[in-house]
């Protein structure tokens, strides 16, 4: 048992003063307002709710930057994805689990203490698999334990080339399976993630281009349970493919196909219709929103105001790990209905409301039921991540409660990050994850040999 009092915190029902936990084996069992001290550990500053980080691709963290030389024609993401996939030609498993751990301390520095880990790179350099075929589970699985960041493990169902069932192309055979090892990926993935404190695993099909309708069908119909996980509509091309080989765009499509619900998380959704933005609102799923990496790679821009008026959840994640900063996210998700609409506080519904507190409860909701865990909130029963403010920071001399979220997202970002603590176990202190020393040697050491460096 360990307890903790904090000066301020955001809890469900709103801010409170002089909040102290009680924590056991990771769980928060009690929480007490206006509170005495009492022996408590008192970590100063405004404890907020660790956000999820719902999407990232950890291995794209070793790669930030190196795409970003102009090509001789239009660049794209489908011009990104060929460095990307020069820059898995050499990676070892030693190096996915440097970079991982790498981008896992990032993350906690940066706001978000849990992630859902969509892991598509299965494979060994010629395509063969590992002896143990969750080789490349078990490394994302010791960065996370390194680290201590939750994880949701996604393991990534990748069969094909392209829409109609197109044979893969030579670069992509360290991602591909059929539905049965698929199948036996993801088994291997419970094995491994029962040995962390606190871990789920769910499916991540890759994307409608990446499988067919029938294969699709039998790794859905095999996983009863957790979360389902899949990029849709993310870039205006792959919609024109879809309609072409399915007749639908690739949300309607699921929409049609399989009534996704509450288990779902439709990760990026840009290119969606008015239409298809109601359905997916109304629909339970999650929107799993990525809009750095979606500015980076020029995806194009979510409908969040529609999305959002609908009645829409929506978590945030970090996909190529360019910027690592939760906040940071949250601002450009804003920013970007910003520049779109030629407007200011776009996303908020009533006039009064604070941007920065729909932003982060809405991210804390979505996150939350996207990556199937008992996180997101300072309540009993969930588990304790918590990120702390430092209260004394200048940028926050004139604010208090929900001002304090509006610098956080809009001001300040990660530099008011003072103190984190992962399941009752202080990670982060003075905005340094305790074993960054470490990390970042084996980090620059792996992204050195790879880039021959």
């Amino acid at each position: 048992m360990a307890s903790f009092f904090f000066d301020h915190a955001l809890l469900r029902e709103g801010w409170e003063r002089n909040v102290r936990l009680d924590v056991a084996e990771g769980t928060i069992t009690q929480v007490v307002r206006s509170a005495p001290r009492d022996g408590a550990e008192h970590v100063r500053g405004i404890a907020l709710p660790g956000l999820p980080n719902v999407h990232c691709h950890s291995f794209q963290k070793g790669m930030a930057g190196l795409a970003e030389r102009r090509g001789p024609d239009h660049d794209s993401f489908w011009t990104w994805r060929e460095v990307m996939y020069r820059f898995l030609a050499a990676l070892t498993p030693e190096d996915f689990e440097a970079i991982a751990a790498y981008a896992y301390m990032e993350m906690l520095e940066a706001g978000f203490t849990a992630v859902g880990e969509f892991h598509y790179l299965h494979h060994d350099i010629d395509g063969r698999p590992y002896g143990d075929i969750g080789e490349m589970a078990s490394r994302i699985a010791a960065a996370a334990d390194e680290t201590r960041i939750g994880l949701t493990l996604l393991p990534s169902f990748y069969a094909f080339g392209g829409f109609g069932g197109s044979a893969p192309a030579p670069e992509q055979r360290r991602f591909i399976n059929d539905s049965e090892r698929f199948l036996k990926i993801v088994a291997r993935t419970r094995e491994i993630a029962a040995t962390l404190p606190d871990a789920n695993v769910g499916i991540a099909p890759h994307s409608l281009r990446a499988v067919t309708p029938e294969t699709l069908h039998a790794v859905i119909a095999a996983a009863k349970d957790g979360p389902v996980h899949i990029h849709a509509a993310e870039q205006t091309k792959e919609v024109d493919d879809c309609l072409v080989a399915l007749g639908r765009r690739p949300v309607a499509w699921l929409l049609e196909q399989f009534g996704i619900g509450s288990r779902w998380c439709i990760v990026h959704a840009t290119h969606t219709t008015a239409e298809e933005t109601q359905r997916l609102a109304a629909s339970g799923a999650v929107a799993g929103l990525c809009p750095l990496t979606e500015a980076n790679l020029g995806d194009g821009i979510f409908d969040g105001k529609r999305f959002i008026e609908g009645g829409g959840r929506f978590g945030i994640g970090t996909d190529s790990n360019i910027e690592i900063d939760a906040a940071a996210e949250l601002r450009q998700l804003e920013y970007s209905q910003r520049l779109r609409d030629r407007a200011r506080n776009v996303l908020a519904r009533r006039e009064g409301s604070s941007v920065g507190r729909l932003l982060y409860d809405s991210a804390l909701a979505g996150g939350a039921q996207a990556l199937g865990r008992r996180i997101g909130a300072i309540e009993a029963g969930r588990r304790a991540d918590i990120v702390v403010l430092a209260g004394d920071h200048p940028d926050l001399s004139a604010a208090t409660n929900d001002v304090w979220l509006d610098v956080y997202v809009f001001t300040a970002g990660r530099r008011l990050i003072d103190t984190v603590l992962v399941g009752g176990e202080t990670i982060v202190e003075h905005g340094q994850h305790r074993s960054r020393a470490a990390i970042s040697a084996r980090y620059r050491k792996a992204v050195a040999r790879l880039t021959g460096q």
